[in-house]
């Protein structure tokens, strides 16, 4: 692995994100980054694996 690039225009946050799974609604506190005025979450909301922080991963507001 190697280092291309430090962004540094990102926030951290945590938001309670909510998911529909099914015929069901969850919600759980997830870690996101801010970027360029979206939010893209850092894992997922039903069991925390990882997710690539990607600008096609953002979510509104």
């Amino acid at each position: 692995m190697k280092i291309l690039k430090t962004l540094t225009d990102v926030e951290l946050i945590i938001v309670d994100l909510e998911v529909t799974l099914g015929d069901k609604k969850q919600n759980a506190p997830t870690l996101c980054a801010r970027y360029d005025g979206k939010i893209i979450p850092l894992n997922t909301a039903h069991d925390g694996r990882p997710i690539l922080m990607k600008i096609e991963n953002a979510i509104t507001e």
